[in-house]
């Protein structure tokens, strides 16, 4: 997994087991995801018990929620409130770190 955007602390987590590359920080009820996304990743409609909270700190996600598509860079936060239906894609290469709060 390579992700140099992230520092060598972070890189030294243990390896997210999911869809996309990530290192994951436990934390009580919640997962915090050091994420990145090479360019052309769509991540098909779904949705998940968890409530999201994420922040791009670089490249960009396209998120759609409810059939809405918004658009965010870095410094941006977005949210998913838990079970509600969503995709995501990324046009060029992209890192955030995500919170995934048990809801």
């Amino acid at each position: 997994m390579s992700k140099p955007h992230f520092p060598d602390l972070i890189r030294q987590l243990p390896e997210f087991d999911g869809p996309f590359d990530a290192y994951q920080l436990g934390a009580k009820d919640c997962k915090v995801l050091f994420a990145s996304y090479p360019a052309g990743t769509s991540i098909d409609a779904h949705s998940h018990s968890t409530r999201n909270v994420g922040v791009i700190t670089e490249g960009e996600l396209f998120l759609t929620v409810d059939g809405t598509e918004s658009r965010y860079g870095p410094g941006d936060w977005y949210r998913v409130e838990a079970n509600e239906t969503h995709s995501a894609r990324f046009e060029v290469e992209t890192s955030e770190i995500e919170f995934w709060f048990v809801a």
